[in-house]
């Protein structure tokens, strides 16, 4: 372990799925390796899989236990979990590939959690996979919160080059968004991106937060959340301290982020930042599991079984995910650090 650098663990993902490929290009990068001491935990035949697709590999060590990373700049450490060698079934959602995402992803948890390491990052998920496998939460954050025991907000924080967006619901029906927003939740969400933020560098960040109805409810003419819910929460976010604004129309908000007079947008359901996300930059995108006690990033897209094995798969997703994961686990050692001094 070297001090100035973070110590992550790094996962492959579905083997179904396009992740190994990343993770091959990914670690390539002399620059890449050099940010951090990376722990690989999976399936060695599974990244050799990856080398190949890629047309890219690098050196490493394989190892019997996790008890530390490298102090070898640049050369990673692999730790053989489970797996079924070249018998993956790629390109489909499966029950034992869900299972070994489980067990990898559990055990990168423990050491982030334990202070073994400071963040972890996954290649991407199949959630047919997972739910297969046994998982009962409806996705892999709430799975994550469960198994840490914490019982706090948490929610998907999505970020694109600078601009980050948090979710009041996230995966609900349509119909129900509107009776699920509560002054409460508006403000867990701002506080939830604000302490985000803040580990992820960005001292003085500014939030905006998003109305629901069109044109911000028209003053009550096409709906009164806005009225009602949303500008109550803004104000008493604001007498708490937090840096927010609104609430802006949704169909307006992201031209004030992108113009970069807001850094993050707390919206109010699942595609109201997903869309705009999307549209801005597909191949830049990073989910942060917001809210947990621990720093998680992964990339924002899935599994792409329809380019598995193709050799195109494009890793400036993975590459952001893994900087960001640089930057939240440094802060969160040296919050660490000082904890254990008072």
């Amino acid at each position: 372990m070297t001090a100035d650098k973070p110590r992550l663990v790094l996962t492959l993902g579905d083997p179904a799925g396009i992740g190994s490929e990343l993770v091959a290009r990914l670690l390539a990068e002399p620059e890449t390796r050099d940010r951090a001491d990376v722990l690989i935990l999976g399936d060695p035949d599974e990244l050799r899989d990856g080398f190949s697709i890629a047309g890219a590999s690098f050196d490493y060590d394989e190892v019997c236990d996790a008890a530390a990373l490298s102090d070898n700049p640049g050369k990673p450490l692999f730790l053989r979990l489970g797996g079924t060698g070249n018998n993956w079934k790629r390109a489909e959602a499966t029950t034992e590939g869900g299972l070994h995402c489980l067990e990898t992803l559990g055990h990168g948890l423990d050491m982030v959690a334990r202070g073994d390491a400071d963040a972890l990052v996954f290649a991407p998920l199949n959630k047919s996979s997972l739910h297969a496998a046994g998982m009962t939460q409806s996705d892999e954050l709430h799975w994550f919160a469960d198994r840490l025991g914490h019982t706090g907000t948490v929610s998907e924080i999505n970020v694109m080059e600078g601009l980050w967006t948090s979710r009041v619901t996230s995966h609900v029906a349509l119909r129900d968004v509107a009776d699920l927003i509560t002054e409460d939740k508006i403000i867990d969400s701002a506080r939830l991106i604000h302490a985000a933020l803040i580990e992820a560098g960005l001292d003085s960040p500014r939030i905006g937060v998003c109305g629901l109805n069109p044109h911000n409810g028209d003053n009550g003419n096409f709906g009164t959340e806005e009225i009602d819910i949303i500008a109550p929460a803004v104000a008493r976010a604001k007498a708490l301290g937090l840096p927010v604004e609104g609430p802006y129309p949704s169909d307006t908000i992201f031209l004030k982020a992108v113009a970069r007079e807001l850094d993050a947008v707390v919206t109010l359901y699942h595609d109201q930042g997903q869309i705009a996300i999307k549209l801005l930059g597909f191949w830049q995108g990073v989910t942060v599991q917001g809210g947990l006690p621990v720093p998680i990033t992964t990339p924002a897209h899935g599994t792409a079984f329809d380019i598995r094995g193709k050799g195109t798969a494009n890793p400036g997703p993975m590459r952001a995910a893994f900087n960001i994961a640089c930057t939240m686990g440094l802060r969160r050692r040296a919050a660490r650090n000082i904890s254990k001094l008072d």
